[in-house]
């Protein structure tokens, strides 16, 4: 996940042509450039600071009050310079005014972080909808990130591993149940006023004015909201007609997919994360150590309840000189395994886009959020393909069974999003009902309503509609790797190429044009379906493969 102000699309807002800019208005232009990229330097900063991961309290001299004012000041200055600046004829200063307004307009009027602000036991007091988003996020880190299992406790991350791993029934169901004080939390006892509810009903009547993350995807999809369901169904039809069919309960939905999970588990143990990581990158291209990323990977109170990518600086020419981004990594790591890694090889691909902008101030970002998350897993992709598992690990497990573990977890993702979607669309539902009908009809999973079991992901109360850039997203990575492929070759096992060929022919530009007219440019087409359910059609793992 990328930490982001503004997932609504940019569009030319308000804009009337007018000539070519003069020189006072060209510099004008220019400086105000300059005054963005300060104001997202300093949210940079003030998140950096607000993330725990520094050993100090002052990031390059500044304290965060300091940096806090620095933002609200450059904000003022945006906000009103951005209105009555000149209106250029030129396409690219448009789409430059257009990004910058857009983003300016969204950004709130105090730098926010990704720590939680709000607590778990507010949920029922508090009314406004951005509060009570704040309650429910909390409600991942006070009680997510501490399930108590057989006299522990266990993050929610290494919990989803260990699914996986527990070769006794009885031990998966006490994991499984160990969730329940964070549903309890976030739905109660499913009662219509539960925490959750009131909070989708009134993102549901903000979504109605302003549009959501899935109006976003459908934008840059250039398709319906409908539509976007629709194809969300399309992919959970084809999964269900080539997964093994035998129901299984939901505690052993990961385990009856884990195989490969198992067999390699012991190949990548936490300590070798980062190491593999950087390895994979080095061999696309990208030194990672030597960009300067900054990790934090150690599970810790307080910290944010989900793996995240962000800029501290972002890059920029100084005096004739590129001025480097420089990227963190934010995760919480208790143990290793292939699903871990997975998820830390997605967020250096957050890294690696990041660090590919090359461009003016107002482009330097990433488009469209299901473009970044759906290229982030175009790397991620890779640790479940033999090619890699080799290269990486020495060796390599069965490669259908590698695909039922990926594809298991992938699937997992496009049936947040359709329940994510639906209970935006239907917020008076009930969302342990949405959720075991698409549970038990595409996944094969045995219904359950009595347990809200969807009540796992924290993009769900966060940021209603956001699952959609992962579901979704997966269409969108599959068509990359395909196209990828064929023009520079396989890039599993690594490629040296990749990560310059991509920064010239896709990354590079930022959000210089729209993300619609950046993926049909770089596909030749319009985004199809057509590549993630050929991929599925592989999946020929015959149920009693599962190990049940």
């Amino acid at each position: 996940m990328v930490r982001t102000v503004c997932l609504l699309p940019t569009t030319l807002i308000g804009l009337a042509l007018a000539g070519p800019l003069t020189a006072a208005e060209s510099s004008r232009l220019a400086g105000l450039e300059q005054i963005y990229a300060d104001f997202n330097d300093a949210q940079g900063a003030v998140a950096y600071l607000d993330s725990g991961s520094l050993a100090q309290d002052r990031y390059a001299g500044r304290s965060r009050q300091e940096w806090q004012q620095v933002y609200v000041a450059d904000r003022t200055r945006l906000l009103a310079g951005l209105k009555t600046v000149a209106v250029p004829g030129a396409a690219r200063d448009r789409r430059a005014l257009s990004v910058m307004r857009a983003a300016v307009q969204e950004s709130p009027p105090a730098p926010e972080s990704l720590a939680p602000v709000g607590r778990c036991s507010e949920t029922r007091a508090v009314q406004s909808l951005r509060r009570l988003q704040q309650s429910l996020y909390a409600c991942f880190s006070e009680l997510g990130n501490q399930l108590s299992f057989e006299g522990g406790t266990v993050t929610r991350v290494a919990a989803f591993e260990l699914l996986t791993r527990l070769p006794e029934p009885e031990r998966r169901r006490a994991l499984f149940m160990a969730f329940v004080p964070l549903w309890r939390a976030l739905n109660g006892s499913g009662e219509a006023n539960s925490p959750y509810r009131r909070m989708i009903l009134r993102a549901a009547a903000q979504a109605r004015r302003r549009g959501s993350a899935v109006t976003a995807a459908a934008q840059t999809l250039g398709v319906s909201a409908q539509e976007v369901e629709r194809w969300l169904e399309r992919v959970l039809r084809t999964w269900a007609d080539v997964a093994p069919a035998e129901p299984v309960e939901p505690w052993d939905y990961r385990f009856a997919a884990g195989p490969a999970e198992r067999e390699l588990a012991e190949a990548v143990p936490r300590e070798a994360l980062r190491g593999l990581n950087q390895r994979f990158y080095e061999d696309l291209g990208l030194n990672l150590a030597g960009a300067q990323v900054v990790y934090d990977l150690e599970p810790r109170a307080g910290k944010a309840p989900l793996a995240y990518t962000d800029y501290i600086r972002r890059g920029r020419m100084e005096a004739g000189t590129w001025q480097p981004t420089l990227v963190r990594v934010s995760a919480s790591y208790e143990r290793g395994g292939l699903g871990p890694l997975n998820e830390l090889v997605h967020e250096n691909g957050h890294a690696a886009h990041m660090l590919a902008l090359r461009t003016r101030p107002a482009f330097m970002d990433l488009g469209d959020a299901l473009f970044y998350e759906a290229f982030a897993d175009v790397p991620a992709w890779s640790v479940y393909e033999a090619a890699w598992q080799q290269k990486y690990l020495g060796r390599h497990s069965d490669p259908a069974a590698a695909l039922r573990a990926h594809h298991s977890a992938v699937m997992l993702d496009v049936a947040w999003a359709l329940f994510d979607c639906r209970m935006l669309d239907r917020p008076g539902a009930d969302p342990n009902q949405v959720w075991t009908d698409i549970t038990s009809r595409y996944l094969h999973v045995i219904p359950h309503p009595e347990l809200p079991w969807w009540a796992m992901r924290v993009q769900l109360v966060d940021e209603p509609g956001y699952m959609v850039n992962y579901g979704l997203g997966a269409v969108i990575t599959a068509d990359l790797r395909r196209r990828i492929q064929e023009q520079i070759g396989s890039f599993d096992a690594g490629n040296p190429r990749w990560f310059v060929w991509l920064q010239a022919q896709l990354l590079g530009s930022g959000e210089e044009y729209p993300t619609s007219q950046l993926l049909r440019r770089f596909l030749g087409r319009p985004v199809s379906t057509a590549a993630l359910l050929e991929q599925l059609r592989r999946d020929a793992l015959p149920p009693e493969a599962a190990g049940l």
